[in-house]
């Protein structure tokens, strides 16, 4: 990764925050982007202390423009881009009876739209530095969890679409990587929408026994130097609950409500 160009989106913190880090232990050149321009700046300057060239540009992914601009900059800067990291992600929670559509709107604005619209810019670069395409989805791009529609529809779309521009590029050089973290430690819950499109506020889920956000990242990154296709992290909750649902769909349906009805607050027992 040394002397890498990478884009990481959602850069301002949890997952993205961390992979910012573990990429500037490995020499890369990073462009950290966010709605957050103090937390980035903040990121800014504690690596560049370190010797670390970093970019940190204010993006809204929800924005075609503001994706494009993100791509345009980093290439005129850098001169090339190696890597694009699809981070930027926001949750919900709530029951689809009970949920106002402009919610399921905004999570695929973010989720869904946000990694189209990097990918497609960025892709000219990236096929021509035989580069990395990164996606971080989630479990609920494999398993439905109630309670989230809309985030796993997004989490769902996201591997289809990442899978598809796989296959389309297959003799051109590109890497497309597909990362779904299990339940992380992270302020993601803590920004989920609720029915009406307000956030939570206070995560329902003890995190005290999640992966971290550092150990994802960790994993993500060897999973980019090694140029693999898909990362299912964590045992029960990810690799097991996956293989279960390819042979027995309804056992991992009914163990999936029981799971999430266990929630603090649950919308659903």
């Amino acid at each position: 990764m040394r002397n890498k160009v990478v884009i990481v989106t959602g850069a301002s913190s949890g997952i993205g925050k961390a992979l910012v880090y573990e990429l500037a232990r490995y020499g890369a050149k990073i462009v950290i982007a966010s709605r957050n321009m103090e937390e980035l700046l903040s990121i800014e300057q504690d690596l560049k202390k370190n010797g670390t060239e970093i970019l940190a540009i204010r993006t809204d992914v929800t924005k075609e423009l503001a994706c494009k601009e993100l791509i345009e900059q980093t290439y005129h800067r850098f001169g090339r881009i190696d890597v694009l990291i699809n981070n930027a992600g926001i949750s919900m929670r709530a029951l689809l009876e009970e949920l106002e559509l402009s919610v399921i709107h905004k999570v695929m604005d973010v989720n869904f739209w946000g990694t189209v619209y990097c990918t497609k810019y960025a892709l000219p670069y990236l096929l021509q530095s035989k580069g990395s395409l990164v996606g971080v989805i989630s479990i609920a791009g494999f398993i439905g969890l109630p309670g989230r529609t809309g985030y796993a529809a997004s989490k769902f779309a996201v591997r289809g679409f990442l899978n598809t521009v796989r296959i389309e590029n297959r003799k051109k050089g590109l890497h497309v990587l597909v990362a779904a973290p299990g339940f992380t430690a992270s302020n993601i819950r803590k920004k989920a929408l609720n029915a009406v499109g307000r956030q939570q506020g206070e995560s329902p889920r003890d995190e005290n026994h999640m992966m971290s956000a550092e150990k994802c990242a960790s994993i993500i990154v060897k999973g980019i130097r090694k140029r693999k296709r898909e990362i299912i992290m964590t045992f029960v909750e990810g690799k097991l609950a996956v293989f279960l649902s390819k042979w027995w769909p309804r056992l991992v349906d009914k163990l999936s409500y029981s799971h999430m009805a266990k929630e603090p607050d649950s919308p659903f027992k």
